[in-house]
Formats: structure tokens, C-alpha cells, sequence
């Protein structure tokens, strides 16, 4: 039995079959419409979340499985004080496979440890998003056909964006990448992946604050939002929330094939006006979130 707390679970071996499965799923989708009959998915969600737990339901309703659990710790025994640990053990009585996103760090893997069925990390607190990075693979890979050479420009909240750690760990394992880490001073990249993954692994990167002057490198530009819910007070938050706004007129100074990536939800770092760019590629990384996800659960379910 295996578990998926972080992209690094999978090596690059894996992680190139499970693409090739989802590319696989995306082109023939009635050859998987009934792989998981029988089969149950708990999504437990102590966070809001739309796209994730959305995106996990549909992927295994897609393969002919069910679903069920909990969309806010409100709604579950947690608000009772029922610790993770016993949460899991009993959702293991009722499921085949669990999707846990979390506001702790840490929480998925201390529920995978007690677990008697495969646990996938949905989201544990400020530190890792391995399905979002999956789906943000995916993406690239289909889009752009390889991830080897390519620039990669990071933007918005870099201190706390899981999504932005995720992937960074799990693309330096490509030859020839490079980012451009964009982000205020305040939320800048974490000192650990700074040295401990990018400077550890001698991956080229630079650190800038204007987003203008990095765009014309680009090859994708992975947007993020400033989260309010990761800070500890509402001044710092509405001081940092608008510092980026991607526009049509920054979007100028870009090359004609860079990518725009955007984990969403969004609320105003990409104005609506990009949204009929051919670069724009956000609401199609979220329907390569279902095809991932449908690889993933099929792959933990050792389904052949």
C-alpha cells in the first residue's frame, strides 16, 4: 500500500507514467468509465476548498466509483475535538482510498501512518499541494510537449503558496530548468528551499521584485494569490494583496508562446481581460486536474 504526501513520493520514472496514464485517460476517457466500481473515495476537508475536492469527486465518479466525507471541519467529529489520527482509522472502515487536505502540516502524514488505506495529501497548511503539482505537470507536459530548458517564473506569494513548493521540488529533477522567483520582499521563497532545494541542487534561479522585468524570459509564469487566510493580522494582508496584477499590457512584454499557470481560485493578481489570451491557460489546468487525479487513484489502487 502506498500513500502520496509529496511529489517527491513518486520518482521521475513514476511520475512520467502517471502523465502518460492521464494523457492516456484524457483521450480515451470510456476505457476507464468503470474502473472503480465498487470503489469508494473519502474526500475529509478541514479547509474550504472547491477545485481539489471538486476535482477529486468528479475524477472518481469518472472512473464509476463513489464518494464521500466532509467538505469543513464544522462538519465533521473534529469540531468535537476527534483527533486525525482516530478520524482516519474509522474512514478506513467505510472507503478504499482518502483525499485529506488540512489546515497543519504534517496532519496527512500522521493520518497516512494510521491508515489501513491509501492516503493522498490534499493540501497540509502552508507546506505541500502534491495533486496540484500533478496537475500542474500535467499541464505543462501537454501544452508544452517537455520541461526540460524551460524558464519558469514563480509570482505572488512565494513564503506560504504550498503550490509553489510542491513544484519547485518536484521540477528540478528536470535537466535545464531555471526559475525567476517574483514576490515582495515579505514573501519571499522560505529560507529551506532557498538553500536546502534549489542552492543543495545547484538549480539557477534569480529573485526579483517587478514582475515587468522578468516577464520577457518567460516560458511559463506560474501566478499565485496572496492568501489571506496564512497571515496573522488584516493590515499586512491588505498590503500585500494587490501588489500584483497581471494585465494585458504587462502581458506585451511576453513571449507569444509563454504559458500563464494559476492554481485558483483566483481574486484580482490576473485581470479578467487575460482571460481571452491564447496564453491564458488556468480553466484548462483545472480539467487536467481531473485527469491526474483519476491516474492517481488508479495507480494507488494498483488498478491493471
Amino acid at each position: 500500500m502506498r500513500h502520496l504526501m509529496s511529489p517527491l513520493d513518486l520518482s521521475v520514472e513514476e511520475l512520467d507514467e502517471l502523465l502518460a496514464l492521464a494523457n492516456d485517460i484524457e483521450h480515451n476517457p470510456v476505457k476507464y468509465a468503470h474502473a472503480c466500481e465498487g470503489k469508494k473515495l473519502a474526500t475529509c476537508f478541514y479547509e474550504p476548498s472547491t477545485r481539489t475536492r471538486l476535482s477529486f469527486e468528479s475524477a472518481m465518479l469518472n472512473l464509476g466509483g463513489s464518494v464521500l466525507g466532509f467538505s469543513s471541519a464544522d462538519s465533521s467529529s473534529a469540531a468535537k475535538g476527534e483527533s486525525v489520527s482516530d478520524t482516519i482509522r474509522v474512514i478506513s472502515c467505510y472507503a478504499d482510498i482518502c483525499a485529506i487536505r488540512h489546515p497543519k502540516e504534517g496532519a496527512a502524514l500522521v493520518a497516512s501512518l494510521k491508515s489501513s488505506i491509501p492516503v493522498i495529501n490534499a493540501g497540509d497548511g502552508g507546506h505541500q499541494h502534491p495533486t496540484q503539482t500533478l496537475t500542474d505537470l500535467l499541464t505543462i507536459y501537454s501544452l508544452k510537449g517537455e520541461f526540460s530548458g524551460l524558464t519558469i517564473g514563480l509570482c505572488g506569494d512565494l513564503k506560504f503558496g504550498r503550490t509553489v513548493h510542491s513544484l519547485i521540488h518536484a521540477l528540478i529533477r528536470y535537466a535545464n530548468i531555471r526559475f525567476v522567483l517574483i514576490s515582495p520582499e515579505e514573501l519571499r521563497i522560505p529560507d529551506y528551499i532557498r538553500e536546502d532545494v534549489l542552492h543543495k541542487n545547484n538549480v539557477p534561479f534569480t529573485e526579483m521584485e517587478r514582475l515587468e522585468d522578468a516577464m520577457p524570459e518567460l516560458d511559463i509564469l506560474y501566478m499565485t494569490r496572496v492568501q489571506k487566510e496564512r497571515f496573522f493580522n488584516e493590515e499586512d494582508y491588505v498590503r500585500m494583496k494587490d501588489f500584483y496584477i497581471l494585465t494585458k499590457d504587462k502581458l506585451t512584454l511576453a513571449k507569444e508562446d509563454m504559458m500563464i499557470l494559476h492554481p485558483l481560485p483566483r481574486v484580482n493578481e490576473i485581470s479578467v481581460e487575460v482571460d481571452d489570451d491564447p496564453r491564458a491557460v488556468y480553466f484548462k489546468q483545472a480539467q487536467y486536474g481531473v485527469y491526474v487525479r483519476m491516474a492517481l487513484i488508479l495507480t494507488l489502487l494498483k488498478w491493471r
